[in-house]
């Protein structure tokens, strides 16, 4: 049996919230939702899980540490040691304190280049990747559901369009994949 996609678009992000609401309430399950902008709210009502992007952050940010910790201990002790103002160069725990602001720095550049690389692989935002996008109207003004009758099992695609018309939707669609 083939799968089928139904896409209910609303005018207002208040109106889909509380759309959203009625359908999750009847126990329809949300696939998706898609917005010009972050509706604020809709993840709990959904059923969407909280990010681990904070976790990988902080990975990132240790991976820049490690890079700037053992870096500047080879260039500057190792390699290349220099004597800067009569600053002993002897061993890094010497010069730690001149590394700080470095250290600092390669941290966060390392942490906001891999949450940018990671953002744009976890929404297949890259580009030259096809969006998934199922209507263009949803980076301007309009707002997006997605149902599939694979996972609402329980009601019949009728039922589904029954439900999704009574939840003030402006156009409906329904597609076969």
């Amino acid at each position: 049996m083939a799968d089928q996609v139904i896409y209910a678009m609303y005018d207002d992000d208040d109106v889909l919230k509380d759309g959203a609401k009625k359908l999750v309430a009847k126990g329809v399950k949300v696939e998706e939702v898609f917005s010009p902008f972050p509706i604020h709210g809709i993840d709990p009502i959904i059923g969407v899980e909280q990010t681990r992007l904070g976790i990988f952050a902080f990975i990132y940010g240790l991976i820049g540490l490690t890079v700037a910790t053992l870096g500047m201990r080879y260039f500057m002790v190792v390699d290349w040691p220099m004597n800067i103002g009569g600053k002993p160069n002897f061993t890094y725990l010497e010069n730690i304190l001149a590394f700080i602001p470095i250290t600092f720095e390669f941290t966060v550049l390392c942490a906001a280049h891999g949450m940018a690389i990671t953002y744009l692989l976890a929404n297949r935002t890259i580009p030259g990747m096809k969006a998934q996008n199922p209507d263009p109207r949803t980076t301007d003004d309009r707002f997006v559901i997605e149902l599939r009758t694979s996972q609402n099992t329980q009601f019949t695609a009728d039922e589904l369009e029954s439900m999704v018309k009574g939840t003030g939707i402006v156009e409906f669609e329904q597609k076969t994949i």
